[in-house]
């Protein structure tokens, strides 16, 4: 093991460490009570973010819960250096709000189209103002859902009486809401911040809500969380012939890690075939990846692999040569039926058990558990044939409407991007076996 890989290795299972997280919490609370602050939500709203939209519903929900105080922010897009592929993410968000939504029963139009730079610039007055006057929950939804709904003359008539009062207040809150965002350390819309940790929109709520009741912030202890995490609920499946499930996924991603275990035992459930869509990852592919998101992320994978019991956080970064050769053994064991093995394992490599890829005593190591024989690996490192694979794969994946991993679909339907939307994955097997359309996620 190179000395590169020992310090990269020790350096992310400290920073993962559940024991560094909990110091950190307490003295992020310890701090706060110093300062004479109360427990404190603060949230950072984007006009035009779907996710939004469905997270400022929970703000009643959340006040009334838990004993804290919440703040609102408002914030801008984030950067395009942390939003690789916009026009992507802006479709992607929308279809994907409205199944969201309709999961967890909360309001966003079914027949939502994408606003424009006006009407985001109208309903970001309706904020600023909603916010000043300290009317921020009455205002934010139904301000939200006449541009999302496409309503033009109810927006322009909010806009008009919030203009009228300060028509520079946006424009000032935004700017201290992008500043703020900035020195806590994050980029998007949509998230909250507790002391010291992120928390993005509703699909994170529950790891928030188990924050504060650890915290004795929760008014209803032992009652259920307002914002559980879904998960696949694997019952019978349904008469019917199962269909062909495609996984794009990296060897770089930690969420793909996530994910690789979970669709596979998805799939063998219902007796669906795993069409594996290995690609390269981002930054190999031109797309970048700020550190900040790379530590948020890093973070976001250990709470959610302990929530779904995957080990998490020994992690050596496949990015470059790691990945490809990965990519190289991963085409030829898929051409020996082991395709599955070697994607699964070589991911817990890379996230759980600390291996270098890149380094031959790892690959090799890997391939022998996935069933390769040495001889197998050796040949697959000297035939380049995988870059053709993952060059169509990757056109395949744009042409789903989508640019990152992990990304999934039942052939022939939408794409969804996540290890947090396995479930919606079940429901479309369900219907795809049942000989029924797909519940919709464009309207």
């Amino acid at each position: 093991m190179s000395l590169r890989t020992s310090i990269m290795r020790s350096v992310t299972t400290a920073l993962t460490s559940p024991t560094r997280r909990k110091l950190a919490r307490d003295a992020a609370a310890l701090s706060a009570r110093l300062r004479g602050e109360r427990a404190t939500i603060r949230y950072f709203h984007q006009a035009d973010d779907p996710y939004s939209h469905l997270a400022v519903q929970m703000l009643p929900r959340l006040r009334a819960r838990y004993a804290a105080d919440i703040e609102i922010r408002l914030v801008p897009p984030p950067a395009d250096s942390a939003a690789p592929d916009r026009e992507r993410l802006r479709a992607y968000g929308l279809r994907d709000a409205i199944r969201l939504a309709r999961s967890r029963g909360l309001g966003f139009p079914a027949d939502a189209t994408l606003p424009t730079t006006e009407a985001v610039q109208r309903l970001q007055s309706v904020l600023a103002d909603a916010l000043d006057q300290g009317r921020f929950d009455d205002v934010a939804y139904a301000a939200g859902a006449a541009l999302w709904a496409g309503d033009h003359k109810t927006l322009a008539d909010m806009a008009t009486r919030a203009g009228g009062q300060d028509p520079k207040l946006a424009e000032r809150l935004l700017k201290t809401g992008e500043e703020q965002r900035a020195k806590l350390g994050h980029y998007l819309g949509g998230m909250f911040h507790f002391e010291g940790e992120w928390f993005w929109g509703v699909d994170r709520l529950g790891h928030l809500e188990a924050r504060l009741a650890a915290r004795g912030l929760d008014r209803e202890a032992g009652s259920p969380l307002l914002a559980p995490a879904f998960e696949p609920s694997l019952g019978p499946p349904p008469e019917g012939a199962p269909p062909t499930i495609e996984a794009w996924f990296s060897f770089r991603s930690p969420y793909s890690w996530l994910f690789m275990p979970r669709i596979r035992h998805l799939a063998q459930a219902y007796g669906a075939t795993l069409e594996l869509r290995p690609i390269l990852p981002m930054v190999m592919r031109g797309l970048a990846v700020p550190r900040i998101k790379t530590i948020y992320i890093t973070l976001d994978c250990k709470r959610e692999a302990e929530r779904v019991d995957l080990p998490f956080g020994r992690i050596v970064d496949p990015v470059g040569a790691g990945a490809e050769r990965a990519l190289a053994v991963l085409h030829h064991a898929m051409a020996l039926g082991l395709g599955e093995q070697f994607a699964e394992l070589g991911l817990k490599a890379a996230f759980a058990d600390g291996i270098a890829l890149a380094e031959d005593e790892g690959l090799y190591g890997v391939a022998r558990r996935a069933g390769l024989t040495d001889a197998q690996t050796a040949a697959a490192l000297a035939d380049d044939s995988w870059r053709q694979r993952a060059e169509t794969n990757r056109a395949a994946l744009l042409e789903a409407g989508l640019w990152g991993a992990p990304t999934f679909r039942i052939t022939g339907h939408q794409a969804h991007w996540g290890q947090d939307r396995l479930y919606m994955m079940e429901e479309d097997l369900r219907a795809a076996m049942q000989g029924a359309a797909a519940p919709r996620q464009d309207g």
